[in-house]
């Protein structure tokens, strides 16, 4: 038996990419997976092939959380994971749309405290619960080419620390999932900045995703699937001027393809 045998799980944004990996481990490792996506026919393929439950729908709205979390207690008995893994990616700095930003924040932090505003009493009187923020590596460092990405997934890194210094000791264990490129369909929408940055060295889900399970089981509050990241996030704290003067020169990179294209 391992972590995960007979655990009720939640998977967002699952329909596609990571979050379908996540779940199609997860069930692998004994779970009983409930696959959560705004696309309805790719949370039920996923779900049928995992022998999982579909619960189609918004995984950030007020209305929409509250109504999964009900939609998988029901289908579960308990969850025993929540795995807050759906987000968004536009390009842009500030002159994007407020509209963008208002969805960032929602998708990608909101989404994670209106999850746990929810989850933690049941967690919390139980004595054990387990929240995983699919944060990137872009709320570690940053992503070149959009603003709202950048600062959203900062935050969502910001609140997944706060959530584990001030639960961890009452049996609440968090993770930070920061991964850099992922050969999925958000990948494939960065255009020269991801050419630039992340398709070198992008790796597929399914690494993601057992990167995932491993740190989970050894209880490791932030998981790297790109190890070097960690040397990044440490330069970027130590020595910062040089850090962003490399991340403006490949700023300059990306401008010039860009000028060429």
């Amino acid at each position: 038996m391992n972590a995960f045998t007979g655990q009720g799980a939640v998977v967002t944004g699952a329909g596609h990419g990571i979050g379908a990996a996540l779940a199609t481990a997860l069930a692998a490792a004994g779970a009983r997976v409930v696959v959560n996506d705004l696309d309805a026919d790719a949370a039920r393929e996923v779900a049928e092939s995992i022998g999982g439950v579909a619960v189609p729908g918004d995984a950030a709205s007020e209305e929409g959380v509250a109504d999964l979390v009900a939609a998988a207690r029901h289908a579960l008995g308990t969850v025993d994971l929540y795995c807050a893994n759906a987000g968004v990616g536009p390009s842009g700095g500030p002159d994007a749309d407020p509209k963008v930003w208002e969805l960032c924040w929602d998708v990608n932090v909101l989404a994670h405290v209106r999850a746990s505003r929810l989850l933690l009493p049941d967690w919390l009187e139980r004595g054990r619960g387990r929240f995983l923020s699919t944060v990137s590596a872009a709320g570690m460092l940053t992503m070149l080419g959009s603003a709202p990405y950048s600062v959203t997934k900062h935050a969502a890194l910001a609140y997944a620390e706060w959530l584990s210094a001030t639960y961890r000791h009452r049996g609440i264990k968090v993770h930070a999932l920061c991964p850099q490129g992922v050969r999925t369909r958000m990948l494939d929408s960065t255009g020269e900045a991801g050419k630039v940055l992340l398709i070198p060295t992008a790796i597929e889900p399914a690494q993601v995703a057992e990167a995932a399970l491993d740190a989970m089981a050894a209880d490791r509050f932030l998981i790297l699937p790109h190890p070097e990241v960690a040397d990044y996030y440490a330069a970027r704290a130590t020595t910062p001027d040089r850090w962003l003067d490399g991340m403006s020169r490949l700023q300059q990179a990306i401008d010039s393809r860009e000028e060429s294209a």
